[in-house]
């Protein structure tokens, strides 16, 4: 079997068909059974998000390797944009990087350098990887693999990151431009206001440089607001960051206690 044929990643696979891909976040469940609800559920992709939570390494590391053996893929949204953390995470089983707060092309190439093994960039071999079911190949072989399985996506989070949209999304080994609407309204000083124009405007440029130059674009921060999300999906978006498992958890509950306030007693 070749390394090719093992290091696989769905969301390449279905970007590659132009479809759309569902993704949630991770902040609260630390098991590995998430990974196997979110299959169960039909999710293509889990985020760990590492910016916003107290996981551990080891429990990110865990959770991705759950999710391979499940066939979702999984990623990590780093704490910072630095070849320790991407290595680590990506060695751990990730299958992808989520980078925040990127606002230039040379930010971008950064990350790419730090995330992929030569000569796309200076990724340092660890030996044997969970991406590949821990099996020798040569060398080439498996770094060839494992950079053809993994994502670069970038998180634009402010009006400049958003005027530099064509230039990051440019950069040779990007794969994935995500806007993240919340700190962009934060950074425009219109927190929370989700359907103001400047998102339809700031999802459109991204939108067309993504097409532009052959990378796909993400929604990211909408999960409230399906409608727009779709919106921006029939704009040429491919990936829904769909929310996170404290917001699922928290709806479920808070539902099943209405269910029981509501029944009456007769």
């Amino acid at each position: 079997m070749k390394a090719s044929e093992i290091a696989r990643n769905v969301v390449k696979e279905k970007l590659g068909r132009d479809e759309v891909v569902a993704s949630m976040t991770i902040r609260l469940v630390r098991g590995v059974e998430i990974a196997r609800l979110a299959a169960t559920a039909g999710f293509d992709m889990i985020y760990v998000d590492l910016e916003h939570s107290t996981l551990t390494l080891e429990a990110t590391g865990q959770i991705c390797q759950a999710a391979l053996s499940v066939g979702i893929a999984p990623m990590v949204r780093v704490p910072a944009n630095t070849p320790e953390y991407i290595q680590r995470v990506l060695d751990a089983g990730a299958l992808g990087i989520i980078a925040p707060g990127v606002s230039s092309a040379e930010e971008a190439r950064a990350v790419v350098r730090a995330a992929k093994y030569a000569p796309l960039g200076e990724r340092g071999a660890g030996g044997a990887l969970p991406h590949l079911e821990y099996r020798p190949f040569p060398t080439a072989e498996a770094n060839a693999a494992v950079n053809d399985a993994t994502m670069v996506i970038v998180q634009l989070e402010s009006a400049e990151a958003v005027s530099k949209a064509e230039e990051i999304a440019a950069v040779e080994g990007v794969d994935m431009v995500l806007v993240g609407v919340n700190d962009l309204l934060a950074d425009m000083g219109l927190a929370g206001q989700l359907e103001h124009p400047r998102v339809r405007e700031a999802y459109a440029r991204t939108i067309e440089a993504c097409r532009k130059h052959g990378k796909h674009a993400g929604v990211g921060g909408l999960s409230t607001k399906p409608k727009l999300a779709a919106e921006f999906i029939a704009m040429g978006a491919r990936m829904i960051s769909t929310g996170t498992d404290i917001q699922f958890l928290s709806a479920a509950m808070t539902e099943k206690a209405k269910q029981v306030r509501e029944i009456s007693v007769k």
